[in-house]
C-alpha cells in the first residue's frame, strides 16, 4: 500500500511541481489549500488543478472566519507588531494551515506532510514547529528546500510531468497575502537602497494620491475586539475586509522595513496592512482610556514576548497560552468607540469614549472651577513619593555635596 502525504497546496508552479516530485518519491499526494483571505483566490480552480496534476484527493477549505476569530484576534488584543512595525501577516496563517493539514492527515492515515518553503525563510520553521507540536510522528517533506532547482530546471521538470507552466512574464516578487495584509519580497526589493516601485504595492494607493479630504470612522470595541464601523456590526473577517478597502484607498498601511529573520539573516520586506494599521491604532487608544495605569505600563512587556513568540513559531506552547490568559483578562474592560481620522497614509485617533469602562474623569482632569482634585493632598504625596531618595541622599550625599567637600 502506497504511503499518503498531505501537501500544503497554493496552486502555483512550485507546489504544483511538488505533486509529481512527491509521487516520484513514492507517495500518493493529497492536496489542501486554505482560503485565509488571499485576494483573487479561485479555490474551485485550485482544487481542480491539484487533481489534474496528479493528486489523489484535493481540499479547498474556507478558513477566513477561523483565521480572523482565532488567529488575528490575539494579535489585536496584544498590539502585536514585530520589531515595532510588522503586524505578523504571514506568521499568523501558518499554524492554522498546519492544524488543518494534520487533521486531513489523520483522516486519511497519511504518514507525512509537505510544504513549499525555502531553506532561508521563516515559514519552514513555522510549518514544521506546528507539525512537531501537533503530531511528531508525521514525517515532513519540503520539495523546494530539497531539490535546489533553478527556475529553468523547475520549468523543464514541469513540462516533463505535464504540469501547466504559467504563460507570460513572471512576477519578480514573492508575495504572500491574507486577510490581515500582504507581504512582498525579492526582485528589486532585495537591494535595500532601491525604493519600492509602484508595482510592489497591491492593497494601497500612494499616500500622495489619496483623497484630499480626510475620512472619519467610528470603530467600536467589545472586550478588545472591533465589532462595528460607524455603528454597523460586522463579523471580524468582514470588518477587516471593509477596512482594508477603505484604509487602502487612503494610502494607509504601507510598511517598508529591514527585518531580522529567525535563521539569522536580515531581509528587506514590503508589507501592506491597511486594516491592521487602523485597528491597532484605535485599539491602543481605547486601552489608554480604559486600562488602569499599572496594567497599561506592564502589558507592553507581555506584548513584546508574545509578538516574538508568534514570529518565532512558538504559538503552540504553554508559555504562549499563559501569556494570552493575561492578555485576555486585560481586555474585559476595553469597550468603547474610537473615532479615527484616515488621511493620506495616516490613521490617527481623534476622539474616544467608553460609556462603561472609561477611567477618565473630566472633573479631576479639568483646570476650570469644576475641578474636584484635592490640591492640598499633592504636597504630602510628593513628600512621600520622594522619601526613599531623600533619605538616601541625606546619608550618602551623592548629589548634594558642598563645593568644599568635593
Amino acid at each position: 500500500m502506497t504511503d499518503k502525504i498531505v501537501l500544503a497546496y497554493s496552486g502555483g508552479l512550485d507546489t504544483s511541481v511538488a505533486i509529481p516530485w512527491l509521487q516520484d518519491k513514492g507517495y500518493d499526494v493529497i492536496a489542501a489549500c486554505l482560503n485565509v483571505g488571499q485576494p483573487n483566490a479561485d479555490m474551485d480552480f485550485i482544487q481542480k488543478k491539484a487533481k489534474q496534476v496528479g493528486a489523489i484527493e484535493s481540499y479547498a477549505i474556507d478558513a477566513q472566519d477561523e483565521f480572523a476569530d482565532e488567529y488575528v484576534t490575539p494579535v489585536i488584543k496584544a498590539n502585536a507588531l514585530y520589531e515595532g512595525d510588522y503586524p505578523l501577516v504571514s506568521a499568523l496563517s501558518r499554524p492554522l494551515i498546519i492544524k488543518h493539514l494534520v487533521e486531513i492527515a489523520h483522516q486519511h492515515d497519511a504518514v507525512a506532510i509537505a510544504h513549499g518553503s525555502t531553506g532561508k525563510g521563516n515559514d519552514q520553521v513555522r510549518f514544521e514547529a506546528a507539525i512537531h507540536a501537533l503530531d511528531p510522528q508525521l514525517k515532513i517533506e519540503d520539495p523546494i528546500r530539497d531539490f535546489h532547482w533553478s527556475r529553468e530546471e523547475e520549468i523543464d521538470y514541469a513540462k516533463e510531468h505535464n504540469v501547466p507552466v504559467p504563460i507570460g512574464k513572471k512576477s519578480p516578487y514573492s508575495i504572500d497575502a491574507n486577510l490581515w495584509g500582504r507581504a512582498n519580497e525579492a526582485g528589486i526589493l532585495e537591494n535595500p537602497w532601491n525604493q519600492a516601485p509602484d508595482d510592489a504595492w497591491g492593497m494601497t494607493v500612494a499616500p500622495e494620491e489619496a483623497p484630499d479630504k480626510p475620512t472619519f470612522i467610528d470603530l467600536t470595541f467589545e472586550k478588545g475586539i472591533p465589532v462595528a464601523i460607524d455603528g454597523n456590526k460586522l463579523k471580524l473577517s468582514d470588518l477587516i475586509k471593509s477596512l482594508n478597502k477603505l484604509a487602502g484607498e487612503n494610502g494607509i498601511g504601507r510598511i517598508d522595513k529591514i527585518e531580522n529573520r529567525m535563521v539569522g539573516i536580515k531581509s528587506r520586506e514590503v508589507y501592506e496592512a491597511p486594516a491592521a494599521a487602523v485597528i491597532m491604532a484605535a485599539h491602543h487608544e481605547m486601552e489608554n482610556l480604559t486600562l488602569e495605569r499599572d496594567v497599561a505600563h506592564y502589558k507592553p512587556l507581555i506584548e513584546q514576548q508574545l509578538t516574538n513568540m508568534i514570529y518565532e513559531a512558538k504559538w503552540i506552547t504553554p508559555l504562549f497560552d499563559s501569556l494570552m490568559a493575561f492578555i485576555d483578562d486585560t481586555q474585559k474592560v476595553v469597550n468603547g468607540v474610537v473615532k479615527m481620522k484616515l488621511y493620506k497614509g495616516s490613521a490617527v485617533p481623534v476622539a474616544r469614549k467608553s460609556d462603561t469602562n472609561s477611567l477618565y474623569d473630566e472633573n479631576l482632569a479639568t483646570y476650570t472651577s469644576a475641578d474636584t482634585f484635592d490640591q492640598e493632598a499633592a504636597a504630602g504625596f510628593i513628600k512621600l513619593w520622594t522619601l526613599p531618595a531623600t533619605v538616601y541622599e541625606e546619608v550618602n550625599h551623592v548629589h548634594s555635596k558642598k563645593p568644599e567637600d568635593k
